[in-house]
């Protein structure tokens, strides 16, 4: 299963459609659960402590949810002051600007690059709002790795159970990878394997770790916690195919765009495209510019580069009204 559309993968040249050898070695911190592409035996997994996330963090973010709610604005499917929702989301790239931005592969040629993306998709459940949660998908970005997105907003109806009956908690960000049959909860793990595994001997930039305790909470409450809770009108049915969202995590305009898929709880697929992402000709091919956000509905046919279009389409598209 590829996480590039038939019309994306089309035009793909051959040397893209090779996959690397997967490492073998895995270094975590809490627990993670192995389990066998052959097999539906899940193992638990021990391993040692590296000082990322905690359980401490979920306690603290049912605290700040509501608080945040009172200052969102309201109802994300009414009129927005765009001047404001661009101006705190633009901050809130500044805040996390070394990270989230730039692959790491903008320097390879197509030559030294043999893929894209494992042969099977990565799964993230998440949600926009959690710092934890935005660290891996910086680290995505760093990577070039596309990802299958389950968002988790808090009031899920589908993505949260779907957790606790994989990883036996509620805790996020949570990665699932069918390649490897190894599923993870902490980002600071999350982050190690995904280097370890697709990073091509490469490391995480400076301070991506270290940083989110310090300036990871800044989106999250410049954005007034924004695509953290399910919105109450959004159709409870998913769509039966999943959307697909051009982005690069630090992208301000992009950011608004996740939020709104958050609150709605649409499954999408995460084309990450930052500062020389091989994906660019792809996104130039599809969209006919560089720009992101871009939205392909393949649900509707619909396919949209503005964000304020995207966002109205996406409430008007996706609430319980519309069913």
């Amino acid at each position: 299963m590829s996480l590039l559309s038939p019309k994306i993968l089309s035009s793909l040249p051959p040397s893209l459609h090779r996959f690397t050898r997967l490492e073998q070695s895995v270094s975590l911190r809490k627990r993670i659960h192995v389990k066998s592409p052959d097999s539906d035996t899940t193992e638990s997994v021990s391993a040692s402590s590296d000082g990322s996330s905690s359980s401490s963090t979920t306690s603290f973010l049912s605290f700040l949810c509501p608080l945040l709610k009172l200052f969102s604005g309201g109802d994300p499917s009414q009129e927005r002051n765009y001047t404001l929702e661009v101006a705190t989301s633009s901050l809130s790239t500044l805040a996390r600007l070394p990270w989230g931005s730039r692959s790491l592969f903008e320097n390879l040629n197509n030559q030294e690059t043999t893929t894209l993306d494992p042969p099977k998709p990565l799964q993230l459940y998440e949600f926009e709002a959690c710092p934890f949660c935005r660290r891996v998908r910086e680290a995505m970005t760093e990577l070039d790795l596309s990802t299958e997105v389950y968002p988790c907003p808090k009031g899920s109806v589908r993505h949260r159970e779907i957790v606790r009956k994989i990883g036996g908690k509620e805790q996020f960000p949570f990665l699932v990878d069918p390649n490897t049959g190894v599923s993870i909860y902490e980002s600071g793990d999350i982050v190690k394997y995904l280097f370890e595994q697709y990073g091509k001997g490469r490391s995480p930039s400076t301070g991506l770790l270290e940083s989110t305790l310090f300036t990871g909470w800044v989106p999250t409450i410049l954005r007034a916690g924004r695509g953290m809770t399910l919105w109450e009108k959004a159709r409870l049915d998913p769509p039966s195919k999943k959307l697909e969202l051009f982005s690069f995590e630090n992208n301000p305009n992009a950011r608004l765009v996740r939020e709104a898929l958050c609150e709605l709880e649409l499954p999408y697929i995460l084309q990450n495209v930052g500062t020389g992402s091989q994906r660019t000709n792809l996104l130039v091919d599809v969209s006919g510019f560089q720009e992101v956000p871009y939205l392909i509905d393949p649900n509707t046919g619909a396919e949209i580069g503005d964000y304020k279009k995207i966002l109205a389409y996406l409430f008007q598209t996706y609430s319980a009204a519309a069913t």
